[in-house]
């Protein structure tokens, strides 16, 4: 009797942990709802009259994270612009509600990565040394009906799907 409760506690527990595997992996759990990242080539037409005088979209973004938090998620987004002493790295709605806040089309979120250039020539130097991360705090409200975040730069965007 004693080895048959033993045997049904040990085959319950490790089947419960097997399921708790395949709820961290699944799209129930909230922490997975926006996946790795995906870039892809586009040609971006930036309308210099949308974007704030004297900022220019980063020339390349090169990661694209999307962690969710209680409240909502925080969009953290890497770019590389030209050369050095680039600055005040910003992400922007593309489409923004009356209080400024990010506004879905089709379920798509859409940011731009925004810069501010040197006020002189600078260097070049390498792609490590220009690296610049901006974030952006998306409440619980924001995410309502939005199935992928996009990121723009000027040569390319990322995506994040749930």
């Amino acid at each position: 009797m004693r080895l048959a409760r033993a045997l049904t506690l040990a085959l319950t527990t490790s089947l419960t942990l097997a399921a708790c595997g395949r709820v961290a992996d699944s799209r129930v759990n909230p922490f997975n709802w926006f996946g790795r990242a995906e870039s892809r080539t586009v040609v971006v037409a930036a309308d210099p009259a949308a974007l704030p005088p004297g900022t220019r979209l980063v020339d390349q973004v090169t990661a694209l994270d999307v962690n969710r938090t209680r409240d909502g998620a925080i969009v953290t987004a890497t770019g590389i612009p030209p050369t050095q002493g680039w600055w005040d790295a910003t992400l922007l709605p593309r489409t923004a509600g009356a209080a400024g806040t990010a506004v879905p089309v089709d379920g798509v979120v859409t940011l731009r990565f925004v810069v501010t250039p040197p006020p002189g020539p600078t260097r070049q130097s390498t792609p490590q040394s220009r690296q610049l991360t901006a974030g952006l705090f998306l409440s619980n409200g924001d995410l309502e009906g939005v199935s992928r975040i996009v990121v723009e730069g000027a040569q390319n965007a990322m995506t994040s799907s749930r």
